[in-house]
């Protein structure tokens, strides 16, 4: 089974995917393989691993607090593909990658070297829609998936384009700003996941915000994935690996007694 196929997979358990996501190379370079296992083991469906980037744009100060610590770290291109590598027999592995990145490997490098360490799917958060056709189709070519993002901000037009693109899911993001830990789900996300839902036919995960076990069920009514991101990363900072899995266990409970959407 094919990358692409693999992430598609995760989607059809019945039951919404949980995606969480780790910054590659924090707390440590060691440290990131512990919160990966704990992840898995707390019941992740597919693991997004973030690529560290000097100027995160679409991440939040939580998330670029580990970036810039990765960075110190040493957790280049090298380091996260191998990190990928090590997990993807386990879990589809997603990439969040910033074009810049990709730029500076080389398109067709970057896509057979994260081929080749079993990467599922590939996001670009930094990638207009209107600029993103040669390198999603680059990424279809490597077996991988390409899962564009949608804003709130998106038109139905925009809407339209990303779901041709979308070879994975779509990555709604819930707020027209950056990553974050928000207790509740934010007003007009729902409106946004039932607009997109309209005009794609890949699963729709929500992220951005997503802080508490509620805000993930309640995204889940109408959302065939959660990606959580800030509140495990702040979590990892508080308490280790071990704390972010305790609390990642606790929203994989509460997502596995809402019945998945049928795609």
């Amino acid at each position: 089974m094919g990358g692409r196929e693999r992430l598609l997979g995760a989607f059809s358990k019945g039951r919404p995917a949980l995606i969480p996501y780790l910054t590659a190379g924090y707390p440590s370079l060691e440290g990131a393989r512990e919160v990966a296992r704990a992840y898995l083991e707390a019941g992740a469906d597919v693991l997004e691993i973030g690529v560290p980037f000097s100027d995160p744009l679409a991440d939040g100060p939580t998330i670029q607090d580990t970036t810039a610590r990765a960075l110190e770290n040493g957790a280049d291109m090298d380091y996260c593909l191998g990190l990928a590598g090590e997990f993807s027999g386990r879990a589809p592995v997603v990439l969040l990658v910033y074009y810049n990145l990709i730029f500076a490997r080389g398109v067709e490098r970057f896509v057979r070297e994260a081929a080749g360490a079993g990467v599922s799917g590939v996001v670009v958060p930094d990638l207009p829609v209107d600029e993103a056709g040669e390198p999603a189709r680059a990424v279809e070519k490597g077996g991988m998936a390409f899962c564009p993002l949608a804003a709130p901000t998106s038109t139905d037009e925009r809407l339209e384009k990303i779901g041709s693109l979308a070879s994975g899911f779509v990555y709604c993001v819930s707020v027209a700003g950056v990553t974050g830990v928000r207790e509740k789900l934010p007003p007009g996300a729902v409106e946004l996941l039932r607009r997109v839902r309209a005009r794609v036919s890949a699963p729709v995960a929500l992220g951005f915000g997503i802080g508490s076990a509620e805000a993930a069920r309640e995204a889940a009514g109408e959302a065939d994935g959660i990606i959580i991101g800030s509140r495990l990363m702040q979590l990892v900072g508080e308490g280790g690996p071990e704390r972010a899995g305790e609390w990642l266990r606790g929203v994989r409970e509460a997502l596995s007694r809402t019945a998945g959407r049928s795609h």
